[in-house]
Order: C-alpha cells, then structure tokens, then sequence
C-alpha cells in the first residue's frame, strides 16, 4: 500500500483524511512525496488532480524509474519501450491541472470525398510512425500501460476479466484530450455483457452514440472502439466483426478495408492458434443514417490469457512461464516502433537490487539492431538477458527474498 507525505504527515492511500489534505494542497506548489523508497532516501514528488470531484495523487511525468518497483507508481524507464520514443512528445501531460494531450496521426472525423487511409504493405503502425503523432496501435498500447494491464504479480491471478479490463480502461481514457476533444467522449469501451441486461446494456449504448460531446470539426464525427473480436464472417459487401462484449450489435469493414488487414496476418495465425487467448481490436468508426457502424481504420493486439500482451509464440511461452511461476512483471510494448528496432520484452521487478530487463533478438538482426540494442543494454541501473530466438531459453533470475507481490 502505498504511503505519501503531505505537509510533513504522513498519509495511506486509504487513510479517510487524505482528501482532505489533496484539497488543501491542490492548485498550490506543495508537492505530495511519495514514500516507496528506502528511509534513507527523500519522498519523491508527486502531482495532485482532481477528476469527476475526485482527488487523485499522479506521479510527476517521467519519473516512474525513480519510485521502488513494488510501489503502484513504478514505471520501468522508458527507453525500453516504444514509449520512449513518444513520451513528451505524441504524450505531453500537464502537471498543472492534471491532465494529459494526446496527438493522433489517425482522423477523429470523416470528410466526404476524403480517401480513406493508404493501404500498407508493411508492419502496422510502421509506415506512418512518427515521434510526434500516435498511431491508432500506439493509442492502444499506451492505454493499456496507464490502465495498467501491461503489468502483473501474483496478486491479480484469477481477479481479470473483460469487467476489470473494463474498468480500468475507462479509468485510463480520464483526464486525456485529443483534437479537442476529451477522449471518453469518443472512446467506447462495451460494458461486460450480460443476456438477462441486454436491453439495458443496448439503451446505455445508443445514448453514448446520441450524446457525446460535439466537435468544432468539420465532417462526421467518429468514434473509437476497444473490445475483443469474436469473430469476422462475410457480408453481401466485405465483412462484418462482432466483438464478445457486443453480441447484438456489428461493424462492417469494406473489402478494401479487409485487404488492409492483412498485415495483421500474424495477430490473426496466433488468434486461430490458441483458443484460450484473447483477439483486441482498436477501431475508428463512423455511424450512418441507419445506426449501422463503418470501420474507417483499425489494428488488432493478440493478449494471453490474463490479458497480457504478445507478439510471437516465443513471447508467449516466456510471459506464460512467468505468470506460472508467480513472477512479477511488466510487459513491453512497442507504441511506433516497427520490429526493426529492439526493445525490452519484459522487465522483472522482482529481482534485487536491479531490476531485470529481457530482449528477445531474432535470429539474424541487422547491424543496426545489434548496435541499437547495446545502447539499451548499457543502463547499468538493470540487468539485461539477451534470447536469442532458435537458442535454448537462457535462465531467469529468481524473484528476491522478501519481494513484495500484492
């Protein structure tokens, strides 16, 4: 649990007076410190907001390496991850009034006459990708990192589901702005879907469809989906997709939209590989006349079981493996970058006193790769296991005496 300082006392997160201490410091230039590391060192700053009449403490932007890895703030540094690459960037947040600015490279509207994005023959998200823009993969991987489902200990074992995922993804989308527009006006996120609530669930629905809040843009406003595919079958014209959440409802894709899709060739082999594991779509898409959806542009995101994200079967044996093993983790994820450059697949936080970060290297990686991948594996702050895929799994260190798992 965490524990901060505000004011020279000493607060949990779960202490009844500690909103009350947040109001009297919010909007001042007194910083709340955040007691997780050790007694000899001093509380790291951290940022009050304020959501829905909430008072949130928020660690202060790009100081998540600094806090222990058992404390809830911890983010492993970011330059192991596509995360890197945008933060400050696509990713601006504002400690000020707490919230976070988001830059698309995707359309949040749609004008008539505009030709729909440009096919791709390349990986998703690597064509466009630039530093200073999120791609609609990118927007996805990053609110699974706020949402915190890209990490896991021991605690979370039998406690995820589409509720939890959810709940925090809605908790995510909070505080985040757009193209003027503050995100969960546009962002729809299916509820857990329940058959004797059907009704009720397609009532809440429709009135997201009809009252969210209208943009100065011009053209049709769209929308953005995240749910799990159920399934793809075929329609007079193209495809239509219905997702496990939405049962009574479907978006149709256009042929050349389909065609598109297949650089998602690999998520969809994975998908029809291992039933236990779970297919994430992120999807702009526009309603017509009819109440009918139209996917305007999407990518997909193949999780394990629990939800964790993966790539290829060799990452999914080495996240399985640590879940089984009750290790914990966080799981990297690439934002823009193509599968060109390396980044951390996972970084353990259970081994002392550093952290363990593991790169899983193809085969046969150009020069570039190797020389990229020994700038990341010079942090001295981490251990680094390098796995050469073809090679026999090198041995994980074991979790420290003492780690903290809840």
């Amino acid at each position: 649990m965490q524990r901060f300082s505000i004011d020279g006392r000493e607060f949990s997160e779960d202490d009844p007076a500690l909103q009350a201490a947040l109001a009297r410091v919010h909007q001042t230039k007194t910083r709340p410190l955040c007691l997780c590391v050790t007694p000899a060192q001093p509380g790291i700053p951290m940022y009050v907001s304020k959501v829905s009449g909430h008072f949130q403490i928020k660690r202060m932007p790009e100081s998540g390496p600094e806090h222990s890895p058992d404390c809830d703030s911890y983010e492993h540094p970011p330059e192991l991850s596509g995360l890197g690459e945008v933060l400050g960037h696509a990713i601006k947040e504002d400690v000020d009034d707490g919230t976070t600015m988001l830059r698309l490279d995707f359309a949040l509207n749609k004008i008539t006459g505009r030709a729909p994005p440009a096919p791709s023959e390349s990986e998703p998200g690597s064509v466009k990708a630039d530093a200073s823009k999120l791609t609609i993969r990118s927007l996805l991987h990053f609110l699974w990192d706020e949402s915190r489902l890209s990490h896991w200990n021991p605690a979370m074992s039998d406690k995820r589901s589409w509720a939890t995922v959810y709940k925090y993804l809605t908790q995510a989308a909070q505080g985040k702005f757009t193209k003027g527009l503050h995100l969960p006006s546009a962002l729809f996120i299916p509820e857990p879907f329940y058959v004797d609530r059907k009704e009720a669930i397609a009532q809440r629905r429709r009135a997201f469809f009809s009252h969210t809040d209208k943009s100065d843009r011009p053209g049709q406003k769209l929308f953005i989906v995240i749910g799990e595919v159920k399934e793809v079958t075929g329609a007079r014209y193209g495809k239509k997709m219905v997702l496990k959440q939405m049962p009574d409802f479907f978006f149709m894709i256009s042929e050349g939209l389909n065609q598109r899709l297949k650089v998602f060739s690999d998520e969809v082999s994975l998908w029809n590989a291992y039933p236990e594991i779970h297919l994430v779509t992120i999807a702009t898409f526009s309603l017509d006349s009819s109440g009918v959806a139209h996917i305007e542009e999407m990518a997909l995101m193949v999780t394990t079981e629990k939800w964790i994200p993966f790539a290829n079967v060799d990452e999914k044996t080495l996240v399985d493996g640590l879940v089984e093993n009750g290790r914990r983790f966080v799981k990297g994820q690439k934002y823009n970058l193509p599968s060109s450059k390396p980044l951390a697949s996972v970084i353990l936080s259970d081994t002392k006193p550093r952290q363990t970060a593991v790169y899983l290297v193809p085969s046969s990686p150009s020069d570039d790769y190797m020389a990229a991948l020994n700038d990341l594996t010079s942090n001295e702050k981490l251990e680094h296991i390098r796995w050469a895929l073809g090679d026999v799994m090198p041995s994980i260190p074991p979790a420290s005496v003492g780690t903290v798992t809840s």
